[in-house]
Formats: structure tokens, C-alpha cells, sequence
């Protein structure tokens, strides 16, 4: 059985830090896709980019929770559990395969 998340309750509604990644605009760089960080707001690419900032703002915070952004894709990753999240009805849930529990924000499937 799939563990679920244990940072549900870390989760804010946050106001994005920029319109693209925020280290891909100061250098110059590319990006594919971008992620949103669900406890400060801050704007990084996804790991299919050359520079992975997402991912590298989680090891430099230990900031958890990111969600696909720009547009928004319907889902998010918690990077410490391993956990798919889902979006549905405007808010970010938490998927573990067919399990369900309920917090203010979010749904574990």
C-alpha cells in the first residue's frame, strides 16, 4: 500500500515569484516547463529543462510541494514522499493510487 503525503498541511496558496523561472530569466537560460513551489511561490523549471531549478530550490529550501504551472497542468509532486498530487476544482490534491483522505486542501486518491 502507497504511503501518503505527510505535507499536506504545509501546503499554501501562493503568489507566483515571476512570469518564467526565475534563475532561467536572470542568466539568459531555456526552459520546457515550469513549477510552481507550494510553500513560498517560487517559480523554477521542471527536471526535462537543462537547468532543473525546481528541483534545485527543493535540496536548497527543503521546500516540498511543487505544482505543474503556467499553465496550470493538473497536477504537483511532494519531492520528499514521492507522491503524485492532482488538481481538481481549482485546488491542489494528493493522489496515492486509490486511497482517499480529506484536509482543507487536499484529497489523497
Amino acid at each position: 500500500m502507497s504511503k501518503g503525503c505527510s505535507h499536506i498541511a504545509g501546503i499554501e496558496t501562493v503568489t507566483p515569484s515571476a512570469l518564467g523561472c526565475e534563475e532561467c530569466l536572470k542568466s539568459g537560460s531555456r526552459w520546457l516547463h515550469l513549477r510552481i513551489c507550494r510553500s513560498c511561490g517560487h517559480v523554477g523549471c521542471c527536471d526535462d529543462s537543462p537547468n532543473k531549478h525546481a528541483t534545485a530550490h527543493f535540496h536548497a529550501t527543503g521546500h516540498p510541494v511543487i505544482e505543474g504551472y503556467d499553465p496550470p497542468e493538473g497536477w504537483g509532486w511532494c519531492y520528499v514522499d514521492n507522491v503524485l498530487l492532482t488538481c481538481r476544482a481549482e485546488r491542489l490534491h494528493t493522489t496515492v493510487r486509490s486511497r482517499a483522505t480529506t484536509d482543507s486542501s487536499f484529497n489523497e486518491e
